[in-house]
């Protein structure tokens, strides 16, 4: 079955480089180049994936995407070409799946895309040897998931709801390493689809805070290549 993608983008050239590329690898392709016109055809055609630009005539693309994901849980990549924006699409976290800056090579498109697809149907997976032990957190840290508190030597720390599940997982596993994929497949609880960038994004968000608030005395390291750790 072909995969159908949406591309909603009203730089003409631009729409059709990315139409192109994207149809010599056999994706079926339709742009929009209106905000006002997306949400009635995503409802009707209901596409397997969207590129959607942030700055649009008639609604913007920020709009669109808390608007499509009230009721779709499609793959989205958002197109910018304003820098500043990106940590903004990932702290409001949106529901977008991935960002892509302009300009852009129509090559990385198409691999982004294949990329998150990817992730959308991935193969069914155990986690045998990413078993989570039952430990608790260190008494320095309090997490309070009905209350959705989290305090680290006292200091109760402002989360996004990722940053939250991200503090409770890794905390209950000292010096245990995570990998990218099993974090990404524990901390979203909508089946969101996500690229290794965006949780590197959260990740170095709630290190920051955690550093910040523990006096340094808590650190989430880097492991290259396989994932990260939190030490004491």
């Amino acid at each position: 079955m072909t995969t159908k993608i949406l591309i909603v983008e009203d730089e003409a050239k631009l729409a059709q480089l990315m139409i192109d590329y994207l149809s010599l690898d056999g994706f079926d392709c339709h742009n929009i180049n209106h905000g006002d016109l997306v949400i009635d055809w995503v409802k009707e055609q209901q596409p397997q994936f969207i590129l959607l630009d942030l700055m649009l005539p008639g609604k913007d693309g920020i709009s669109l995407c808390r608007e499509i994901r009230s009721f779709s849980n499609v793959p989205i990549i958002m197109v910018t070409a304003r820098v500043e924006e990106i940590d903004r699409l990932l702290g409001l976290e949106l529901g977008a799946d991935d960002y892509i800056c302009k300009p852009f090579s129509p090559r990385e498109v198409v691999a982004r895309v294949k990329s998150v697809l990817r992730r959308s149907n991935p193969a069914p997976q155990t986690h045998n040897n990413e078993v989570v032990s039952e430990a608790k957190p260190p008494k320095n840290i309090i997490i309070d998931p009905d209350k959705f508190i989290a305090t680290v030597y006292g200091v109760e720390l402002e989360l996004t709801p990722i940053e939250f599940r991200l503090l409770d997982l890794l905390s209950q596993s000292p010096n245990r390493v995570f990998s990218r994929e099993y974090l990404m497949n524990n901390v979203y609880t909508d089946n969101r689809i996500v690229s290794d960038r965006t949780m590197d994004s959260h990740i170095k968000n709630l290190r920051k805070k955690i550093k910040k608030a523990s006096e340094g005395k808590i650190i989430i390291s880097t492991v290259y290549g396989v994932g990260y750790k939190m030490s004491f």
